[in-house]
């Protein structure tokens, strides 16, 4: 079954293109028609594009990897922040760090730095500081905060973005595409789709547009991560569990359990990478 449907894309915009004359060409197979000088783009394709970007989303989101989602346009900043965070992902709605990807472990250092500021106020070094030195790092921790607040758990790369207006955010698509990121993208009739992985031909202008899209791909995530909790949740059934330093296989509860003895338990959880200053 279709994550959206036509009437829902037609009432929110979705099909609203660019002037003609502002069009490109790579677009073509995916505008319907012109309409008093403005390109209509063809929600049958999208729909078929909205689904497949949000399968291959929740497919990465059920792997346990996040996607980066950026909007840094006013119309869509307040959006993608809200929809994004419900569901736990990272996202940049200010202005895009350069090197932010290809140059991650400075963005390492700059969110520990953040960090470093937060665990200095809790502590009494910080009562004898000046009025004035307090203000200067204080200015610094909300810089900070306003360019890496949302990213500041992202401790690897993100396994694909998700960028509404690729135009705008060409940086980015440039830093993924360099380091081989899959992307996602919401494009307009005014910007190029090539080398664009996942092609929402859409309007990434309007709020309500924006709305839904990222609706339905935070959807997909939330899906992802409800599957993959069921799944973790099963295999705890049969997972090996440690008993006084022994290896216990717990198969059933009504069968017996199997006992290993004198070896060691290693955690099966991933643990997340930490980037060396």
């Amino acid at each position: 079954m279709p994550r959206t449907n036509f009437q829902e894309l037609l009432d929110a915009g979705v099909h609203f293109g660019h002037l003609r004359r502002k069009w490109n060409p790579n677009m073509a197979p995916y505008i319907f028609m012109e309409k008093n000088g403005i390109h209509i783009i063809d929600l049958q394709k999208t729909i078929v594009k909205v689904d497949e970007a949000a399968d291959a989303i929740k497919q990465i989101a059920k792997s346990g990897r996040k996607i980066l989602f950026v909007a840094t346009k006013k119309q869509a900043k307040d959006i993608v922040a809200e929809l994004v965070s419900g569901v736990n992902m990272p996202y940049v709605t200010e202005r895009w760090p350069g090197g932010m990807l290809t140059n991650f472990p400075t963005i390492r250092k700059a969110v520990k730095k953040m960090m470093s500021i937060d665990k200095m106020t809790k502590e009494s070094a910080w009562d004898v500081l000046s009025k004035r030195e307090k203000l200067q790092i204080s200015r610094q921790r909300a810089k900070l905060e306003k360019m890496l607040g949302s990213i500041s758990d992202l401790t690897r790369l993100p396994a694909a973005l998700f960028i509404v207006d690729v135009l705008k955010e060409k940086i980015a698509v440039r830093e993924a595409k360099r380091l081989g990121i899959p992307v996602f993208a919401m494009v307009d009739t005014n910007s190029d789709p090539e080398g664009i992985d996942f092609v929402i031909p859409s309007n990434d202008d309007a709020s309500q547009s924006v709305s839904l899209i990222v609706s339905v791909m935070t959807e997909a995530i939330r899906e992802g991560l409800s599957e993959r909790k069921v799944e973790r949740d099963s295999e705890g059934d049969n997972k090996e569990v440690k008993v006084k330093g022994r290896k216990t296989k717990v198969a059933d509860d009504t069968e017996s359990a199997s006992l290993y003895a004198d070896e060691d338990v290693e955690d099966d959880e991933d643990l997340d990478e930490e980037i060396d200053d």
